[in-house]
């Protein structure tokens, strides 16, 4: 009997439209979906399109004139400066897509054991404003539609950027239905930091073993302790040391063992997880696509095991 693959979504708008020379690798997105067809693992049915997030469960997160600024195409200037991107259309039905995009592979994941994003991971932002590169915090958006629906209870957001999830704390501060773990570099953006549930902040330069060592030793009780009905994995490549924006220095293989264990961890005590890409800043589009398809390499191994 062939193993299943896992659900991938995918939508053309999460590469949006941006100036000549900004500093943001848009187009790692649509090569990420080039890379995964060529590699073969969509699936024969191939990606699955989500419908752009509703307004009305941007609403559950975000603040009403943020989510109209936004949309209207009305943010002050020194909210779209935080964000770092223009506050345009495409811009903005980029951030509606991806968030869709997560609240969709959520629904997979519950249904499938595992479903994963080809975008997402957008944790910088809060409530009533953007910051980092991130518009509306869809992993936040897709927790709190759930919960609303009644489909989860409790949540565990394991976000393993380079950066922390700052805003994802913000937006779940005093909540205990949702846990946030975030382990990052500490000396790494935002210079203020939040209050995670748990933190785990880590020196400039340390590498795959000390990396992997203090995972393997967290995540396991962590998910015992939780009992999480579902898991969202931030899977952030900009811990790998070639990374423009990281002072992390793991590798390719690294990356593809925190992957494996994550998600591993997960089905292992049947809990659904859904994976998001974070952030991953290369100038070499071809080579952070790949880096970025290790999350859903991982994926696939981990039904087959």
């Amino acid at each position: 009997m062939a193993t299943p693959f896992p659900p991938i979504i995918h939508h053309p708008a999460f590469r949006a439209e941006m100036p000549a020379g900004h500093r943001f690798p848009m187009d790692k997105f649509s090569r990420l979906a080039a890379v995964l067809q060529a590699e073969g693992l969509a699936g024969p049915a191939g990606f699955i399109r989500p419908e752009p997030i509703d307004e009305d469960s941007l609403r559950l997160v975000h603040d009403e004139a943020y989510v109209r600024g936004v949309i209207d195409l009305t943010l002050p200037a020194d909210v779209a400066r935080r964000i770092g991107m223009p506050n345009t259309d495409s811009v903005a039905t980029r951030a509606r897509a991806a968030a869709g995009g997560t609240l969709l592979a959520a629904r997979l994941a519950l249904e499938h054991g595992i479903a994963c994003n080809t975008a997402g991971g957008s944790h910088h932002a809060q409530a009533d404003t953007g910051a980092g590169f991130c518009v509306f915090n869809d992993v936040a958006v897709a927790a709190r539609r759930l919960q609303a629906e009644g489909v989860v209870r409790q949540v565990l957001v394991v976000d393993l950027d380079v950066h922390q999830g700052d805003g994802t704390a913000r937006i779940f501060e005093g909540d205990p239905s949702v846990f946030t773990f975030s382990m990052h570099a500490e000396k790494n953006f935002p210079a203020r930091k939040a209050a995670s549930d748990l933190d785990v902040n880590l020196p400039d330069g340390t590498g795959d073993a000390d990396y992997l060592e203090r995972l393997e030793a967290l995540l396991p009780e962590l998910l015992t302790r939780v009992a999480p009905d579902l898991v969202f994995f931030n899977a952030g490549v900009d811990p790998h040391a070639d990374d423009k924006l990281g002072r992390l220095s793991l590798s390719d293989g690294g990356l593809a063992r925190r992957e494996a264990f994550v998600l591993g961890s997960c089905l292992e005590r049947d809990i659904p997880v859904t994976g998001v890409i974070g952030g991953g800043y290369d100038a070499d589009i071809d080579r952070l696509a790949h880096r970025h398809a290790l999350l859903h390499r991982a994926a696939r191994e981990a039904l087959k095991a």
